[in-house]
């Protein structure tokens, strides 16, 4: 199990365990040569993050203790800016670019925090996949069932990874169409997708400068609500857990409990009938604007056009060198006009307009995060199978992007079978309210 930030903060301020222990216990779960490591990891701080947690452990002798980071280890995704530092975002086209200038928002708060960086994490190239797979730097595994060989979804991989198996207690990711509630959801954590103006992006590698957002995995939703308030530049809180009772719960059956595997299915059924045990009123309901997202995004949508306006001059001197899986998902965007991408623009405003009118009355909505368990590797090494399964696991996370939405997914799984996530989302601003509903329904499922 991994462990909390409060657990750790706890630990440590008993003195029952040490910054700098932290850190050698980190660094040796990704320095170990029969682990995760390896995938995991583009970049490992084994130097720095001594040296941080040294620093750390001497405030906290003097009495200082910055944030519910202290001296805890944390991983960033390899697409934030760090000074001094190539930004590669799990590609191999930038090994020629010059280093950043300066550390990225994301970073410097993590650093103010006390957090100790143990490294950079591997991702899809460029983050343009729900999947995972990087054929430049291996592919972690997901901890379920390791000798099958599933994937850790995507595109913050490696983040999951670094937490499950013991080499950071929180993770930094990027979330453009579920790529932090993704790999939370397949490997068993939590992760939040704030509202995206909510963190700042720059001097992170941008996939769509319309949809990205920046959010953290961890162990509870306590932690991630602690990461995200630090990384929101505010005082770490987190808000008081909802009272499940009367409050009304919204299951969209458009779209969204389409092909379900059995195993998804029957978590989320029960993860339901939990929720309507403890008071809380589920209610299904149409949501006919989610059918329309197909053929508003039919070019390719914001994604491609924003991903093509980014990469375009790189792909001319360095496209052979991405991923192909990459490279032919970022070239329908020059497919895009300029006209094109208005048209986009103006519909994506008329469809939040309708899909927030017609939520209003709920509190939450409430939907499987994944529809399926994590497929194998193995079984994606057809292009054709590679797409439907990107397509299938990308769907319903997409929908709370293109709705400049906010969303936890939560594990909903009994314990020793594949994970599951529920997520829990609601429309733009409303973050602190969804976390506070988040802790009401991770209670109430731990409770069964």
């Amino acid at each position: 199990m991994t462990s909390t930030l409060a657990n750790l903060q706890a630990a440590l301020m008993a003195g029952d365990v040490t910054a700098e222990a932290l850190a050698e216990t980190a660094l040796s779960k990704a320095l170990a040569p029969d682990g995760e490591g390896a995938r995991v990891f583009t970049r490992i701080y084994a130097e720095r993050a001594r040296e941080m947690a040294r620093a750390s452990d001497t405030l906290r002798k003097a009495g200082i203790v910055r944030s519910p980071l202290e001296g805890v280890p944390v991983s960033i995704k390899d697409l934030f800016d760090v000074a001094g530092e190539t930004t590669w975002a799990g590609s191999v086209a930038l090994d020629d670019a010059p280093p950043a200038a300066a550390s990225s928002p994301v970073v410097e708060r993590l650093v103010a925090a006390g957090a100790v960086l143990v490294g950079r994490t591997n991702m899809t190239e460029f983050a343009f996949s729900g999947l995972g797979l990087n054929p430049h730097y291996g592919t972690p595994l997901n901890p379920f069932d390791r000798g099958t060989g599933r994937i850790p979804g995507g595109s913050s991989s490696g983040a999951a990874i670094s937490v499950t198996d013991g080499m950071a207690a929180a993770a930094i990711g990027t979330d453009t169409g579920g790529s932090v509630r993704i790999p939370a959801a397949l490997c068993g954590l939590t992760g939040f997708k704030p509202t995206a103006r909510r963190v700042p992006r720059d001097g992170a590698l941008p996939l769509s400068m319309s949809l990205d957002s920046v959010g953290p995995l961890a162990a509870s939703v306590i932690c991630c609500a602690l990461v995200d308030s630090i990384l929101a530049g505010e005082v770490p809180r987190v808000p008081e857990a909802a009272s499940l009772k009367g409050l009304r719960l919204a299951v969209p059956t458009t779209l969204a409990l389409d092909g379900l595997d059995d195993h998804v299915a029957a978590a989320f059924q029960a993860a339901l009938s939990a929720l309507s045990a403890a008071g809380a009123l589920v209610e299904e309901i149409a949501v006919p604007e989610f059918m329309e997202l197909a053929q508003i995004n039919a070019k390719g949508g914001l994604a491609a056009s924003e991903a093509w306006h980014w990469h375009r001059a790189l792909i001319g001197r360095a496209g052979p060198r991405y991923d192909p899986r990459v490279l032919v998902r970022i070239r329908r965007g020059a497919d895009i006009s300029a006209a094109d991408y208005l048209d986009i623009v103006a519909a994506r405003a008329a469809w939040m307009a309708a899909v927030e009118r017609r939520i209003a009355g709920f509190d939450a909505l409430l939907m499987p995060t994944v529809p399926v368990i994590a497929p194998a590797i193995a079984s994606l090494a057809d292009e054709g199978a590679y797409g439907a399964a990107n397509l299938l696991i990308l769907r319903n996370p997409t929908l709370i992007n293109f709705l400049d939405g906010c969303a936890l997914s939560v594990p909903c799984h009994p314990a020793g079978t594949a994970p599951v996530g529920l997520m829990v989302a609601g429309a733009g601003g409303q973050d602190r309210r969804i976390l506070s509903i988040g802790r009401a329904i991770e209670a109430a499922l731990a409770d069964r």
